[in-house]
């Protein structure tokens, strides 16, 4: 397959554009791109942008059933209110949740997604399941991970007892989700425990412990409010960051979500251990939880990938939106030189793939996975004007649904429509399956 006559942004290491480009893929991968005529003819773009599939680095598919609730509430209040709601979660539920947030992700030009799940009522088999079912029905690759929380509010954890676990039963658990993965790159699985207000020492350390032994990838959320310093503070007598370097925590395996609230030595140690970070902008602007330092992250050389978060602490799971937003908040917090537009899709592409341990991703570059968004620019009213540089113009005037994804190769959206499921059906079966669990 040749693609030709387009704006090709490839995130390489020298930031390579061709203003007018080709690229061949073949057997799912990146075979050529050039930037003079192609070696024989092929689909002509008609001047889109192609850009790598952009990378969601930090989620909670499950929370799609919840969105709009605690709509002016902090973190911790939110929990709070959330956690009785989604004891009642199953499988079918999960099923219809991810479908719904991963169709939005491939709308919006993501082609792979990393999922944070930690809510496993007890007696509730196959929540992981799910959620990879769905991946594989849409065509897009999933970093799924086997969360857990076993800190519960009798033990001066958030979250009520009937939704901790026992720390045994959270390893053997992982351990046997870990045969999920496959060699082709499109399930990968991570070793998550939920957060240091949720999860005890122990679970901690025997995760990162697991973890290491089958090389799995580490993620946990980090430093997201002011409340968690205090709670921390109080439990632990330290920082969030310094507790997890007690732990053993940071290192080149380990990705933490959020990470608001560091100070100028917790980001000197990220870049020493290789630390990186899932930066979520809109959710920590819908929470009121701060605005990360990602412009000092930057240039401290800490890898930066983008995440949406839970679509109850960001309604919208659109991934080329959180680029703007991204973008919008450094620039808000710093100034308009804090940050390119080819920065902020630079975290969103070959940022988020560093992050999750991934270096078959993120660029357009030969012998990497044909995972490519194409941007239609002809004829879309907000893009008119933005001809001299339409990344840019992209980039500022989004959100947009991708005219075309193709992941591996294959075509997963297509004139806009999803390829391998049917939008309104998918919206219909997440509304039954969200009255079920909020009945």
């Amino acid at each position: 397959m040749i693609l030709s006559n387009a704006w090709i942004v490839t995130m390489d290491d020298a930031g390579t554009e061709q203003e007018s480009g080709w690229l061949r893929i073949e057997d799912g991968r990146i075979a050529e791109i050039g930037g003079s005529v192609p070696p024989e003819r092929g689909e002509d773009l008609g001047g889109a942008v192609v850009t790598p599939g952009l990378v969601n680095t930090h989620h909670h598919l499950y929370q799609t059933l919840t969105r709009g609730r605690a709509a002016d509430k902090i973190l911790f209040e939110w929990l709070k209110e959330l956690y009785p709601v989604w004891a009642g979660i199953d499988a079918e539920m999960e099923h219809a949740a991810a479908r719904t947030g991963l169709a939005e992700l491939a709308l919006s030009g993501c082609s792979t997604v990393f999922d944070h799940h930690y809510v496993f009522p007890r007696g509730v088999p196959e929540l992981v399941e799910a959620e990879v079912a769905a991946a594989r029905e849409l065509g897009v690759r999933i970093v799924a991970s086997r969360g857990s929380m076993d800190l519960g509010e009798s033990d001066g954890g958030l979250p009520p007892d009937s939704l901790v676990e026992d720390v045994d039963a959270v390893l053997v658990d992982t351990e046997r989700l870990a045969a999920l993965q496959d060699e082709d790159g499109w399930v990968q699985i991570a070793v998550a425990p939920c957060s240091p207000f949720t999860v005890t020492k122990r679970l901690m350390e025997e995760s990162a412990a697991l973890a290491r032994r089958l090389g799995l990838r580490l993620h946990t959320h980090l430093a997201e409010t002011v409340e968690e310093e205090v709670y921390c503070g109080d439990l632990y007598g330290c920082t969030p960051a310094e507790y997890l370097e007690q732990l053993g925590w940071l290192d080149r395996d380990v990705w933490c979500a959020h990470c608001v609230h560091l100070t100028d030595g917790d980001i000197a140690k990220f870049r020493a251990t290789g630390t990186g970070v899932a930066h979520c902008p809109t959710s920590n602007g819908r929470l009121g939880a701060g605005i990360a330092r990602v412009p000092e992250l930057k240039a401290a050389g800490v890898d930066v990938g983008l995440g949406v978060d839970g679509s109850a602490s960001n309604e919208r799971s659109d991934m080329f939106f959180e680029v703007k937003q991204a973008l919008l908040f450094a620039r808000a917090r710093c100034g308009p030189e804090a940050m390119t537009v080819r920065d902020a899709l630079r975290h969103g592409t070959r940022g988020g793939a560093a992050v999750l341990g991934r270096d078959d991703i993120g660029s357009l570059e030969p012998g990497k996975r044909a995972d490519l968004a194409i941007w239609r620019t002809e004829g879309v009213l907000e893009l008119a004007g933005a001809e001299a540089d339409p990344v840019a113009g992209l980039v500022l005037s989004a959100p947009h649904r991708v005219d075309r994804l193709i992941v591996g190769g294959k075509n997963v959206v297509r004139d806009g429509l999803l390829v391998n499921a049917d939008e309104q059906e998918i919206g219909r079966e997440q509304r039954k399956q969200a009255a079920r669990l909020t009945q």
